[in-house]
């Protein structure tokens, strides 16, 4: 089955920066767009990143803009999520997902905390 297995969340202090990972499998990851999102604190789901099934093309939230970098691995079906000059309101759940057939799947998340 679809799987998708977030990590490299935690604690950071403004102005750091963090590598996120997603591990993918149950598809066929060579073909698909993948897509970062964040649920922040007392806010809905945020759209932050995506990278083309090639990692030829690259998309970013305003909000993150020269901040963060998305990239992929299709040889390790992994995709990341380079987060720099980390601000407070970066802080939260960050999810990768993959649309297979109109249905839309998620890992767990993995924390992240930008606190002094």
């Amino acid at each position: 089955q679809v799987q998708l297995v977030e990590s490299g969340g935690g604690v950071v202090e403004p102005g750091g920066s963090l590598l996120l990972s997603c591990a993918a499998s149950g598809f066929i990851f060579t073909s698909k767009w993948m897509y970062w999102v964040r649920q922040t604190p007392g806010k809905a789901f945020e759209w932050v990143s995506a990278i083309s099934s090639s990692g030829d093309q690259v998309l970013y939230a305003d909000f993150v803009k020269g901040r963060f970098t998305v990239s992929r691995d299709n040889a390790k079906s992994t995709t990341y999520l380079r987060m720099d000059n980390l601000k407070p309101e970066d802080s939260g759940l960050y999810f990768c997902n993959v649309r297979l057939r109109d249905t839309d799947y998620w890992g767990q998340g993995t924390q992240v905390i930008v606190s002094s």
